[in-house]
């Protein structure tokens, strides 16, 4: 990504070291908004929506798996679709796959997030060149986008298929090597709710 046309996203803490290939968000002050899960006796609840205007929701998350160059090296590339084969078959393709799975499940993994009918859910990995990286290493670069019609937003969907898709990604390919980092998990775009934040992480050259 060219640095001059790099893109603000959502705030980040300061104590990640990602060197990815998704451009570092500036620092902002978080909301001091009480937390919606925890009642004003401190006792977990899941919010209601029952008031709430249903909209078109959509959601943007990212996250990528930093791979050492040996781990590439015992790859097979295939054709022009970035697509990589390994034994256990072809790694992005079953990452995508795990991933959609994820956000359509994602109420069963994270207690207070409310069941969604997910209208559109797509998963989007591409192979990153080490050459083009500060630090050598390549990477598997995820992005994850989910939409929805309801009263409440897919923020959490759309990182639940961002991650689960990178330790897929892990799971196919760790035998190759353990130094394998998934780094930069993070929200970077919403829209739909009380207000429309972020943008996206990948720019056309």
């Amino acid at each position: 990504i060219d640095s001059a046309h790099r893109p603000e996203l959502l705030p980040t803490s300061s104590a990640s070291s990602s060197s990815s290939s998704f451009p570092s968000s500036s620092s902002s002050s978080y909301s001091t908004t009480r937390l919606t899960h925890v009642t004003e006796d401190n006792r977990p609840t899941m919010k209601s929506v029952t008031d709430k205007r249903v909209t078109k929701r959509t959601a943007k998350a990212v996250s990528a798996v930093r791979m050492p160059k040996e781990v590439v090296e015992g790859l097979e590339l295939t054709g022009s679709s970035g697509e990589i084969q390994s034994k256990k078959g072809p790694v992005f393709a079953t990452a995508i796959i795990a991933g959609t799975m994820a956000v359509k499940r994602t109420s069963e993994l994270i207690p207070f997030c409310h069941p969604l009918p997910i209208e559109a859910c797509s998963i989007d990995v591409r192979l990153e060149d080490g050459k083009h990286a500060p630090d050598g290493h390549w990477r598997a670069c995820i992005e994850c986008e989910v939409e929805v019609t309801s009263k409440t937003g897919v923020e959490m969907e759309a990182l639940s298929g961002a991650s689960v898709c990178a330790l897929t990604i892990y799971d196919m390919l760790k035998a190759l090597s353990q130094e394998m980092v998934i780094e930069d998990t993070r929200l970077i775009r919403k829209t739909g709710g009380k207000s429309d934040i972020g943008t996206d992480a990948f720019e056309q050259k």
